[in-house]
């Protein structure tokens, strides 16, 4: 019987949902775990697309929170503005 050499999941794989808790520092935080996770010299070939899946739902994710953080700026400035 051969021994299984399977890496423990990533961080990455652990997680694979995402929901409206997840915030944008948890999601650049989890970002940074597997951009050095893909840069390593052990990356395992088997999980890459779930890793480049995983990263591509973050940045998605990040956009959204930064595309909603700049709507409420330009709110508040235009009121600012108003007064």
């Amino acid at each position: 019987m051969v021994a299984s050499t399977k890496k423990p999941a990533s961080s990455a794989a652990k997680a694979s949902t995402l929901d409206a808790n997840t915030g944008y520092a948890e999601a650049i935080e989890e970002l940074e775990s597997i951009l050095a996770e893909l840069e390593s010299d052990d990356v395992d070939v088997d999980e890459l697309a779930e890793h480049v899946q995983r990263a591509s739902q973050l940045i998605e994710l990040c956009r959204e929170r930064i595309g909603k953080a700049k709507l409420r700026i330009e709110e508040v400035v235009s009121q600012l503005e108003a007064d």
